[in-house]
């Protein structure tokens, strides 16, 4: 398995945007959104898919959009200087992937990596800026729902320092 190799999302068979809007408005990520807002999302969307060991993104690229993960699943990695890779957190299904793209400078801040295949869909992250500069409703209902992730997962991490906070020994 080859993980060192990024490679561009690929469309999936077949993936002429049919039915992505049916696909958005099933996505727990955005259940409850308008139909106005989901047929804006579709014209942003493109179905992908990722094998497992496939990279998606590196720390430093540039943030052009996000995904939702519909089957799969995905690890968010920092690479150390000494070449340990870290698992910063875990993304499966009917989670979003990647905030880097409402946010300057659009950089990724990890790299992320399938674990498993993964069936997506991938958003433009430019499109979706111009869209949300546009419509300050879109623009209230995506920073709503990525400020829930971002707090649910920014919890789990203080978890997971007190809980390794707690398991080391103590000096003496």
């Amino acid at each position: 398995m080859n993980t060192s190799v990024k490679s561009e999302p690929q469309p999936s068979r077949g993936a002429d945007k049919e039915g992505v809007e049916e696909r958005l408005a099933a996505h727990p990520f955005l259940k409850g959104m308008s139909q106005k807002h989901i047929e804006i999302l579709a014209g942003c969307a493109m179905p992908t898919q990722f094998e497992s060991g496939q990279v998606i993104f590196r720390a430093g690229e540039p943030a052009n959009g996000f995904y939702l993960i519909e089957d799969g699943t995905i690890v968010l990695e920092e690479r150390h200087e000494d070449g340990e890779t870290v698992v910063i957190d875990v993304v499966a299904d009917g989670e979003p992937l990647g905030w880097s793209w409402l946010f300057p400078p659009y950089l990724w801040q990890f790299d992320a990596r399938a674990t498993r295949a993964c069936r997506a869909i991938c958003f433009s992250g430019i499109m979706l800026r111009q869209h949300r500069d546009e419509d300050l409703f879109l623009s209230h209902e995506l920073f709503k729902r990525m400020s829930e992730v971002m707090v649910r997962r920014l919890q789990a991490a203080r978890s997971q320092l007190s809980a390794a906070k707690k398991s080391m020994p103590e000096e003496t």
